[in-house]
């Protein structure tokens, strides 16, 4: 199959289909609404609820091994009905209905229990939409496709926390009213999807009866599980960006410029997703994910090591970065690997594996911050992220180009 937008006949280098960049605005607008919620979410359990810091991490953790294991289902599902559209507005539409909730929560309770749901939604719409946009980029284009998505994901990030900012500072810090107004741009990601995304066609002969049996995972390459391990490893010193909005808190930012923490990583990491994923298309892509796990070394570093408020800028730009260079090019390299009827699946299991670690990193770092401090938290995640670097040079990505 040729993926839409290809012209392999005239050598004239593709563009990108009309569907990723609508995806990407999907991404954004549903990010904006998360973010402007996850930008606070941590301050108001620990400060308003009275929950604990490994609460907060247990909380966290939970939520993206949620999404995790249910992307697994979604992506494997996608592959059997050749439907990936539908459940990618499935998703999002289940995460819209459930925003809601958060500013009506009045108990820890009713916090995880929106966390919960909200994060079901994401697990159902993130293989299903990364396939697809493996399905619609023409192959020498993965990188890029796969960046632009991610960067317009993460515009949504940091204009999310600044909304956040804004009405906090207008509002004389009305959390609530905050999470309202979050509500709106999650409602328009679902009508964008609904209306502007459509399925790539597929023969009937490259569906799978049953994606996730022995058989069909059997067919998944080395080089596929080689990224899934490498990953894996990397994602358990990528611990929730909750750590980052706490440790903001503790050297004193005042409450209305905290979501500030998050604007600074995800302008960095919008900034730099979509030229990483350009650069990967034309160069070995495993020396520029080794160059994003050092980010996260020295992020880490910096945060645990560097004093005060420069400390905390340095950290957090360097943790951007870092997310900038890694998260894309890794769903680039699944991507490569998987063969096109099992992407959904591929995906799906990728993600499983990185939520799971997730899971681990938050707990841990939750346990570590509440018995050691935050220094303890941030060189334990230095060390993890080392131990993946030495694995990376170890063994390479075998895909060097998209």
């Amino acid at each position: 199959m040729t993926p839409s937008g290809s012209s392999p006949q005239t050598g004239v280098r593709p563009r990108l289909p009309a569907g990723i960049w609508a995806l990407g605005l999907v991404s954004m607008l549903m990010d904006i609404s998360s973010e402007m919620i996850h930008a606070l979410l941590p301050v108001y359990l620990v400060g308003a609820l009275g929950a604990s810091t490994l609460a907060v991490g247990v909380i966290e953790g939970i939520a993206e091994a949620t999404a995790a294991i249910t992307k697994v289902f979604s992506g494997a599902l996608s592959d059997w009905l050749g439907r990936r559209k539908l459940l990618a507005a499935i998703g999002y539409g289940l995460a819209a209905f459930t925003k809601p909730v958060f500013p009506l929560a009045d108990t820890v309770g009713w916090v995880v229990a929106a966390r919960f749901v909200d994060r079901i939604g994401k697990g159902i719409r993130g293989a299903p939409r990364d396939a697809l946009i493996a399905d619609l980029a023409p192959p020498g284009l993965r990188g890029a496709a796969f960046g632009l998505r991610q960067s317009l994901d993460t515009t949504g990030a940091f204009l999310g926390p600044l909304v956040a900012i804004g009405l906090m500072a207008l509002t004389g810090g009305d959390i609530r009213l905050v999470f309202w107004v979050a509500v709106l741009p999650a409602f328009g990601a679902f009508a964008l999807i609904s209306l502007a995304v459509h399925d790539v066609p597929r023969p009937g002969a490259e569906r799978v009866r049953a994606p996730l049996s022995r058989a069909e995972l059997a067919r998944l390459p080395a080089a596929y599980w080689w990224v899934v391990g490498i990953s894996a490893v990397f994602t358990v010193a990528r611990f929730s960006e909750a750590f980052l909005v706490l440790r903001a808190q503790e050297l004193g930012v005042a409450l209305a410029w905290i979501p500030a923490v998050l604007v600074v990583m995800n302008v960095v990491y919008s900034l730099s997703s979509y030229p990483v994923g350009v650069l990967a298309d034309r160069m070995h892509r495993g020396s520029l994910l080794g160059l994003g796990f050092a980010m996260l070394v020295a992020a880490d570093l910096a945060l645990a090591l560097v004093d005060g408020l420069p400390g905390l800028a340095l950290g957090v730009a360097l943790w951007g970065l870092h997310m900038g260079m890694t998260q894309g090019l890794l769903a680039a390299l699944v991507a490569d690997a998987a063969p096109a009827e099992l992407r959904g699946t591929a995906f799906g299991v990728f993600n499983l594996a990185g939520g799971l670690a997730l899971l681990v990193a938050s707990v841990v770092a939750g346990g570590l911050w509440d018995a050691f401090g935050s220094r303890a938290t941030f060189l334990c995640g230095a060390a993890f992220a080392a131990l993946a670097l030495a694995g990376l040079a170890w063994r390479r990505p075998d895909s060097a180009r998209g």
